[in-house]
Parts: structure tokens; sequence; C-alpha cells
């Protein structure tokens, strides 16, 4: 197991190529694994180039993920096909069809070098038109429904070599507000989260590799106001130890609004390695690094080393990359036409993604 406090880090990157500026500072800090948006991705072989140079200048084998969900949250349909959403798959009504998904989304990001997708999105839509970052991303409005059809893509995807992330725990799903902007404090029952978000949770503490915690805050859950990314209530105690789950858990992206605008930096990593997390996902200040790594190496032993351990089992179970051709990845975009021709039918798969002028920024990313 490394020492390293790097490993701790999740971290995006600024281009589409590494230059010596940026490959200098990664090489020093050696973040534990790098996040990849659409501002990284031109064309197939650039994409696979940038992922071979960041494991390059890794000492330990990264963590190289993506947001590859579906619809609108697909960031490789830059250069292929658009997968179709959770929302679209569960309206088709076939779970073959989601399990197939997974099983594509496993190909095509193994042919770039992934080894981790942040998939399934495991919250409830209690109304599909909420302007709160999930439209399009739900896979139920219901416990059954959502542990059906996640479970199929979660299946699939990890049957073909790709580790999962479900999300965004405890659950967006009841805000008002779109947690890249502003901080959703909601005052909810408990019992009614228990039936619910927390039942879908439940179900999944055993069957996904990681879990991604949101930046929202339930009164009933932790009777102080912070967000649950970085809350020992809702880490160390609601899911891991009332939940059981005991794999990879990483913040979701800590420069969104509801961080940025109630919590300073330092404090930020500082509370969220003390909460729970093992990995804290930085996506945009990355001329920070050094400066996160410094506060990381602060902090006492009993909390770094759980959480390096844990990162170093989760390393363990990451597969190798794939071998990338332009005919490889020519195959697997006609299955992926394929696979959103049966769940929307030709004329409708010929429609992408609407931007409809509020775009959250985890479509733009």
């Amino acid at each position: 197991m490394s020492n390293d406090v790097g490993q701790l880090l999740l971290v995006g990157v600024p281009g589409t190529e590494l230059d010596a500026a940026t490959a200098t500072m990664l090489r020093r800090v050696q973040p534990g694994g790098f996040i990849l948006f659409g501002r990284n991705i031109k064309a197939p072989e650039q994409l696979r180039k940038l992922i071979d140079d960041l494991r390059d200048l890794s000492e330990v084998e990264p963590v190289i993920t993506i947001d590859q969900e579906g619809g609108r949250v697909s960031r490789l349909r830059l250069i292929g096909e658009e997968p179709p959403n959770a929302q679209q798959l569960r309206d088709r009504g076939n779970p073959e069809l989601v399990r197939r998904h997974g099983e594509l989304t496993a190909k095509l990001l193994r042919l770039f070098g992934f080894n981790l997708d942040l998939c399934p999105v495991l919250d409830l839509s209690f109304d599909d038109e909420a302007d709160n970052s999930l439209r399009g991303r739900c896979y139920g409005k219901t416990v059954d429904q959502v542990i059906a059809l996640a479970g199929e893509f979660n299946t699939g995807l990890r049957g073909g070599g790709v580790l999962s992330c479900g999300k965004h725990f405890p659950g967006y799903a009841a805000a008002v507000e779109d947690p890249h902007h502003s901080f959703p404090v909601i005052e909810r029952d408990r019992a009614a989260m228990e039936a619910n978000e927390l039942a879908v949770f439940r179900h999944f503490a055993p069957l996904v590799d990681s879990m991604m915690i949101g930046h929202i805050h339930y009164g009933s859950l932790d009777p102080e106001v912070r967000p649950a990314s970085l809350s020992p209530a809702m880490i160390n105690g609601l899911l891991r130890r009332e939940m059981g789950f005991d794999g990879l858990v990483m913040t979701d992206d800590l420069d969104m609004g509801a961080i940025l605008n109630t919590t300073s930096f330092d404090d930020m990593l500082s509370l969220g390695l003390a909460a729970g997390n093992d990995l804290l996902m930085i996506c945009h200040r990355v001329d920070m690094l050094d400066q996160a790594r410094a506060v990381l190496e602060k902090q006492p032993e009993s909390v770094r080393q759980p959480a390096l351990r844990r990162v170093a089992d989760f390393k363990k179970k990451m597969a190798a990359p794939t071998a990338f051709s332009p005919a490889g990845f020519d195959a697997i975009n006609r299955d992926i036409w394929d696979l959103r021709v049966a769940t929307l039918g030709e004329e409708k798969a010929r429609e992408k993604s609407v931007e409809d002028g509020k775009r959250s920024p985890v479509e733009i990313y």
C-alpha cells in the first residue's frame, strides 16, 4: 500500500493533452486518480493517448474515471454515438436493454483505458421535470424500479471489467436546487427516506464498488447543518456502520457551488477526509493540487491510513485497458447506435439531447 497522500485525490485535467507544466505538477502530486470531462475529449486516438500519458506519469496505477451514464451525461458522445439515458431505458421497459447498455459501456471505457464509471445513478425520480440536476438520469420512480434497472446496468458494467459507483448518496431526489450552484438543505422525514432513498442505497451497498457522496443536507439524518459529503454522521455513521458499506467512498466534485459557497479549500479537504471519504474530488481547481497535498499531509495518521488502505484495496480490482484500435471503436459505436434505436425507435434516435437553456454544469464540464 502506498502511503503517499496524493493517493487520496481524484483530480481533473486541464485540456486534451498534457503540457509540460501540468505533467510535472501531476508527477509531483501523484494523485490517486483522474476524472475526465468533455474538455479532455477531441478524438478517439487523442483520448487514449491522454489516458496512457496519465498512467505513465503515475507511480501507482491510477483510477481513471468518467461520467458515462447515457443521454446528456455521456462525455464520450463528443466523439461517438449518444447512448440512451436512464429514463429512456426505464420508459422502454426492457431490462435486457439496460444490461446491454452496461456491457457496451464497459467495452467502450476499457478501449480508452478507463477502469471506473461514475454510474449507476441510484437516485429516485420524484419529479421527472425537476431542475435539480437529475433530469433524465434516474432509473425509476419507485424503489423496486431503481433496484431492478440500475442493477441490470451495474451487473453489465462490472461483468465487462469496469468498476461501478453508486451515486448520489443519500439521494438528490428531494432537492429542488441544483448542488452544482447552491447547497440544498432538505427537511424530510427519516421514515420516508428509509422507505425510499435509503432503501435503494442499502440494497446496493454490497453490489457497487464505490459510492459517491452528495453535497446535500437532510436534517433528519444529521443534526449538524453540513453537506453529507463532509459529514461523519453520514459516511462513517450511516453508510459504513449502519449500511455496512466497506468499499471506496468519494465526494462529489468539491468544486461545485454547494461547497465553494460554504467551505474553504483547506477545510473541505480536512473535513472530507475526517468524515470518511477515501477520494476527494477536485475537478477544476487543478492549480491548487500542491496545496491540497500539503493539507492532507497534516491530517492525522488515524484518519489517513484507513482511507489509503481502501484506495489500495479498490485498485486491486481494477482491470487493465484493452488494446485500442479505430476499428474496435467503430464496432462498439455501431452497437451503441443499435441500442439507441432499440430503445427509442429510429426516428426518435436521431434526436440527440436537447439543451434547454438552463443546463446544469453536469452537462457542460
